[in-house]
């Protein structure tokens, strides 16, 4: 692999804006259209049950259309991520129960809901995801038959812990489902500062997930074959918010919110307005060689991603650098 090869932006366009807060990007190709994905909340980035997600779809990526929107009464809806399993095209997000007269969210309360089509055009749900009370969830993968979910949860559901921000607290574990909405336990895969976690399969049921790492922790590679009962571990140098894991051609492709080691010991993870930028890396050799960074400063990151072949590829991302944090999405090419 050459890993000096980057990545020249042809074009950023805005495809969605208003008065909301829109965030926390996806994109997948399903039946020859793109579909794109995000949330939005008329009052801001935290936890609100006026929040929505929107999807929408386009032939070419030029023209965006809406074909779906829903919410979850009295649930934070955020997060949105697609997976085509079983020849339908599934979106999943995460809910949080809103803090009620000042007091803390508890984790133990989050809840998974999807929506599912069959042709893009007419949509089921919002579906309850059994097995899922008690993790937030996040990106989906599957190989052969069975689905694979990334879920988020206090360490054995203890109660009285004060909040989700004591990290060593939090584990992350792997859920299966045959169907896409009835989920089991299958495996942990970081019992500490667990978090955002994308997954890669390869061709032999071997596993690739990029994990983002929980306060001031790196960003972890965590590797692990059939059955998924041992994983090994790396920290790499920074974390990365919205973990985006994906193949372009040959490549492994990384993407998020990039924060250095350095940055987040100093100022202890905390978020810094303008400091970080939505970049992309290839990943080889467990070590992140950056190949662009995309226009963003402040609130942004969380990439979806669509190869349109081997030198091409469409990328989107929110960010708050124009002002309010909107939809945008770059159309790049390898150079």
């Amino acid at each position: 692999m050459n890993t000096a090869t980057s990545a020249h932006i042809n074009s950023v366009n805005r495809v969605y804006s208003d008065e909301n807060h829109s965030a926390f990007t996806d994109m997948c190709r399903f039946n020859d259209r793109l579909y794109l994905c995000f949330r939005t909340c008329p009052d801001g980035h935290g936890v609100f049950s006026t929040s929505s997600i929107i999807i929408m779809a386009s032939s070419d990526g030029s023209e965006w259309t809406r074909v779906h929107s829903f919410n979850v009464p009295n649930r934070d809806t955020r997060d949105p991520h697609f997976l085509i399993f079983r020849e339908k095209l599934f979106l999943y997000t995460g809910t949080w129960l809103p803090s009620v007269e000042g007091e803390l969210r508890d984790l133990n309360d989050h809840l998974g809901y999807a929506v599912l089509t069959k042709d893009g055009r007419s949509w089921e749900g919002p579906h309850l995801l059994e097995g899922t009370y008690g993790h937030y969830i996040w990106r989906a993968a599957s190989f052969g038959q069975t689905a694979y979910l990334c879920g988020r949860r206090r360490c054995g559901f203890r109660p009285n812990v004060e909040s989700e921000k004591v990290q060593e607290e939090i584990e992350a574990v792997m859920l299966e489902s045959d169907d896409g909405l009835v989920w089991r336990f299958a495996a942990f895969f970081n019992t500490d500062f667990g978090n955002e976690t994308a997954f890669l399969f390869e061709p032999d049921g071997s596993v690739l997930a990029l994990a983002r790492g929980g306060g001031p922790q790196p960003a972890r590679i965590c590797r692990s074959s059939p059955p998924y009962a041992e994983w090994s571990r790396t920290n790499l140098d920074r974390n990365i918010g919205g973990p985006l894991l994906a193949r372009w051609g040959n490549r492994y492709l990384v993407g998020g919110r990039k924060t250095l080691v350095a940055d987040m010991v100093t100022n202890h993870g905390a978020f810094i307005e303008g400091q970080a930028i939505t970049t992309l890396y290839w990943l080889q050799n467990d070590i992140l060689h950056e190949i662009v960074e995309l226009p963003s400063a402040g609130d942004n990151s969380y990439p979806g991603f669509i190869e349109i072949d081997e030198h091409r590829a469409l990328v989107s991302y929110y960010s708050s650098h124009e002002g309010q944090a909107s939809i945008y999405l770059a159309n790049l090419n390898l150079t």
